[in-house]
This record gives C-alpha cells, structure tokens and sequence, in this order.
C-alpha cells in the first residue's frame, strides 16, 4: 500500500511499494502557486502506487505539472514514459546527460536487461520514452521556479555522470536523489550506493563537499526520507565511499574473482550493519535499496576504468 506523508507545508513524501516493503523507494511532491512538481516518480512497477500517492496528498494526478529527475536510474525515472499518460501537463527537467536516453531508452534498457535478466519486469515494470517536446533539459547553475520555490539546480556526479540535486536556500531544503546515500528509517546507517557504469569516487566526494557548502537544513533521500545531522552523515558516507573502494581494489589485485570479491565484501562490511540493527530484515531492506554485487561491480568497473595502473600487484 502506498504511504504519503506531510512532511512540511507545501512538501509531500510518497513511499512506493517495492518488493513488498515500503519506505524503500521515496518521491517527493511539491505543491504551490498552482504548481505541482514530483521529484523521482519512481519506476514503472509502481506507477499506480506512485498515482494513488498523487491523490492520497489531495491532488489530481492530471494537474501534474513538473517533473524533476535527480538521475535516470530505473529507481528513479523508470516509471516517468508511462506516467505522462496521467499527467498530460507536465513537463520533465533532467541533466543533458541523460536526456537522450528518457526519450529514448533503448540503451538503458538493454544495459539493464544485461544485469537484471527474467526480473526486469518485475523490478522495473513498462519503461517507456519520454516524447522530446516533454523534456526539458537542465544544466548545474539553472534556477527553476516551481510550486512557489526557488530551486537551485547543482550537478553533483560520482554516483552517475547525469546526477543533479535541487536545493531551495529559502527553505533550506535539498533533494538529494542518490548522491548522499542510502539511509532506511529507524537505524543511523547510511552507504553509498555504488552500482555500475558510472561510479566516480572523486567526483562523488567533490558532490559532497558541494552539498556541504550548501549548508542545508534538511537533505531528503530517495532512500529514505530526511536526515537533518547532515555533517556526521555525509562524512560517514564519504568515508565508506573511500574504504570500500581501497577494499575491493586490495582484492582485485590480488587477482580474486568477481565471486570472491562479493563474499569477502560481505564479509568485511556487513558486520558494522548486523550491529547497529540487530535485526535481520534491515540486512534484507538495505540489499533491496543497494545490494552487494552491484556495490563490488561499480568498484570494479571504476578501477578498471579511472585507474587501472592502480591494479598492479
């Protein structure tokens, strides 16, 4: 069932059930001045949950009028072909960088298809293109005036070449799709999440000292929800950023397979988690919202990509 919650007047989170479990996958809905934005609708297997959401707030899915994309990731934006069909207003805001493929998402979904096999459609759900006229495009310094807020747009790469964060100084609000972490309610754990082809450590790591020169009141995650003790959480996820990557790399070059490298992953990091939460279904949530092998192979293709001198033994 689809969870809605008022999370300040004007800001609405939707929490959209995905594999059974809610406050997983997060849209926030905007609404002022006769405006109303979604931030990451979500994908296309929950694209009724995500309509329902839309009316729980008190609104008409068809007075839709903006879409903002942090990134393109399925997770994200998967559903956003097959919403328009409900939202006949609205238009979609994303980075240059990803544009191309919402209007067209053949690459993306053969890439996707690579990883994800028999369960795209489950996972997934009906990806469809974005007609161009639809799209608006949006670079890092634009400013969009949308549901009476003032929204700074600021590229933040490192988890994907196409990622933005939206950020209103007057409220202090930011919406910070992936590029500060996955968080899940009720346990103060957050990590990177880091899944191939894109992932860049230095680049996220300048992401973050981006969203810390902000100096926002509150940053509100994807996955999951608002984390207000901002300093402590970035640094955390910064630093894990960093340590898993030397970890992997440690294992690459001692030349360990794809297989070894996950279970020594596992291994190594999962117990830090296993503490803080003591319960097993949290270990079961945070593999839903970032699972290890992807975790490992973003690594990989990172050090095979940005620095494979590092890979001498």
């Amino acid at each position: 069932m689809t969870e809605v919650t008022q999370l300040t007047p004007g800001i609405w989170q939707i929490s959209l059930p995905f594999q059974g479990e809610t406050d997983i996958i997060g849209s926030y809905l905007l609404a002022g001045s006769d405006e109303i934005a979604l931030i990451d609708p979500g994908p296309g297997s929950t694209s009724e949950a995500l309509l329902e959401g839309v009316r729980q707030a008190g609104f008409d899915p068809a007075r839709v009028t903006h879409i903002l994309a942090t990134h393109i990731h399925l997770d994200h934006t998967g559903g956003v072909g097959k919403l328009l069909a409900s939202m006949p207003q609205a238009r979609v805001f994303v980075h240059s960088k990803g544009a191309q493929h919402l209007i067209d998402p053949g690459k993306l979904i053969s890439s996707s298809e690579r990883i994800y096999g028999e369960r795209m459609q489950e996972l997934w759900g009906e990806i469809l293109p974005v007609p161009q006229e639809k799209v608006q495009v949006i670079e890092g310094g634009d400013v969009l005036n949308i549901a009476g807020r003032r929204l700074e747009v600021h590229y933040t790469p490192g988890h994907a070449i196409h990622h933005v964060i939206f950020f209103d100084v007057h409220s202090g609000d930011l919406f910070a799709g992936d590029v500060a972490g996955v968080r899940l309610p009720g346990i103060t754990y957050g990590r990177p999440p880091t899944p191939p082809p894109d992932l860049d450590i230095e680049a996220w790591s300048s992401s973050i000292d981006t969203l810390k020169k902000l100096r926002p009141d509150v940053i509100y995650l994807a996955h999951f929800g608002p984390v207000r003790n901002l300093a402590p959480h970035l640094e955390s996820i910064r630093a894990k950023l960093f340590n898993w990557g030397d970890l992997v790399l440690r294992a690459m070059r001692e030349n360990k397979s794809e297989a070894e490298i996950i279970e020594l992953f596992i291994a190594e990091t999962r117990p830090e988690l296993q503490r803080l939460s003591n319960d097993p279904r949290t270990l079961e949530r945070y593999e839903i919202a970032s699972n290890y092998p992807m975790t490992v192979q973003g690594y990989m293709r990172y050090w095979r990509k940005h620095h494979p001198e590092r890979l001498e033994a």
